[in-house]
């Protein structure tokens, strides 16, 4: 079981898949990559995820942009 506070630090919810492995002495936790697909569209390809996502907000997007940023 991973801790909330963890697991909203990874931006997942409970029961979703993660990765544990070892790096020496450290437990490592990774979120697996979303499987993708590309897709034709009338203005070239989009990625589609084969799976349900959230949908994107303003101000998950500007929280994203500020996280790189750092």
């Amino acid at each position: 079981m991973i801790p909330r506070a963890l697991r909203q630090a990874l931006g997942v919810d409970g029961g979703a898949e993660v990765e544990i492995g070892l790096n020496g002495d450290r437990i490592e936790i990774e979120v697996p990559a979303t499987p993708m697909r590309l897709k034709r569209h009338e203005h070239g390809a989009v990625a589609v995820a084969d799976r349900d996502m959230p949908r994107l907000t303003t101000e998950m997007v500007r929280d994203t942009l500020e996280d790189v940023r750092c």
